[in-house]
């Protein structure tokens, strides 16, 4: 089996968490992760909290389920035995095993791919993984997997979608961000789904019947094996970089852009940074599909200094970024600067004298 919850623990992500793990971009200068009380960032060396890589797998594995649930996408969560109702992220692992014929006994190579497409045949998941940059393909022990966990930590980041773990809410706030996260996962977030040119949503209809009214890309299923070619070749483009998608190759199809668009697998990236979607995972907005991250920014201001979303009406504003009142406050000695002179360096805030005292 490729899922195991027998290793799930209940962990609460507080700022206790991860204390002391060494910094992957200090290597070694850092003494190890020093929580700050709200900022996301290490004490001791000021690098973010996804450069020390604190989660562990199960963590993203909950974080992902969190996110999932309450959705139309909860079929790829599981409720845990014995979880408090929790559902966990059933993310598919792959492990695909090459007979190795070199020496005089066969031995057996294997690989596991700590994520790949779930509902596919191994050969079609294949072909998605070898259309993805070698370095991205997350391979456990790589840098693709490693390259992965980040990607996740930054795209969809827990605070964005729990109240709970929120620093910057003031007292009646905590109601508004529910509306914002109870309203995109009906409205923009998105799963989204591997197969052939042609074939998206093939077969899924029992399940969302919504698609239908959005299909209009969709060959009409046949019994004498006209799916195929109901497209002529080079019908199907990929609406990232417009070239044509071969009919053999796998393609990446979102259901809220409706199954007449395709993108190649390693252009279905975020319209904003343009970094790969996580686990295809993406919220659809204006016509494009974008990271958790750059959606959420794109409806409401993100503070600079705790880096959650804002959701009071009453924030500091200065050179296109926001900051929470409270949190308008140097970054080494942390005086507030409401209506006082300060440097802006690299989106972060130094008073004079702290600004003075790095040149």
């Amino acid at each position: 089996p490729t899922w195991c919850p027998a290793l799930f623990q209940m962990s609460g992500s507080q700022p206790q968490m991860g204390r002391g793990v060494p910094c992957l971009r200090c290597r070694g200068l850092c003494t190890g992760f020093e929580p700050h009380s709200w900022r996301k960032i290490c004490k001791s060396c000021k690098c973010s909290q996804e450069e020390h890589s604190l989660s562990s797998e199960l963590d993203d594995d909950r974080k992902i389920g969190r996110l999932l649930s309450d959705s139309k996408y909860a079929t790829l969560t599981a409720r845990l035995k014995g979880g408090d109702g929790v559902r966990i992220y059933k993310r598919n692992r792959m492990i695909v095993t090459n007979p190795n014929i070199s020496g005089k006994d066969p031995t057996f190579d294997t690989i596991t791919y700590e994520w790949a497409p779930p509902g596919l045949a191994q050969k079609l998941a294949m072909q998605y993984m070898e259309l993805i940059p070698k370095e991205l393909q997350p391979v456990a022990g790589t840098d693709g997997a490693f390259h992965r966990r980040r990607r996740l930590t930054r795209q969809l980041p827990l605070y964005d979608q729990d109240p709970a773990q929120c620093r910057g809410l003031a007292e009646g706030e905590q109601k508004l961000m529910e509306e914002f996260v109870k309203k995109y996962k009906a409205e923009a977030l998105g799963v989204g789904e591997v197969a052939l040119p042609g074939q998206g949503g093939g077969g899924k209809e029992q399940e969302k019947p919504q698609d239908k009214s959005i299909d209009p890309g969709r060959a009409p299923e046949s019994p004498n094996g006209a799916l195929e070619s109901a497209a002529p070749a080079g019908h199907y483009r990929c609406e990232t970089c417009k070239q044509p998608v071969p009919g053999d190759c796998p393609v990446v199809y979102a259901d809220r852009a409706g199954y007449s668009r395709q993108w190649h697998p390693a252009c279905f990236v975020c319209c904003r940074c343009a970094e790969p979607l996580v686990d295809l995972i993406y919220f659809w907005k204006s016509g494009a599909a974008w990271c958790g991250r750059h959606y959420c920014e794109s409806l409401r201001p993100r503070c600079a200094g705790c880096d959650e979303i804002i959701f009071s009406e009453d924030y500091q504003q200065v050179e296109g970024l926001a900051w929470h009142k409270k949190h308008f406050a140097c970054l080494e000695c942390e005086t507030l600067l409401t209506g006082k002179p300060f440097a802006l360096a690299n989106a972060s805030l130094l008073c004079t004298t702290c600004s003075q005292s790095r040149v």
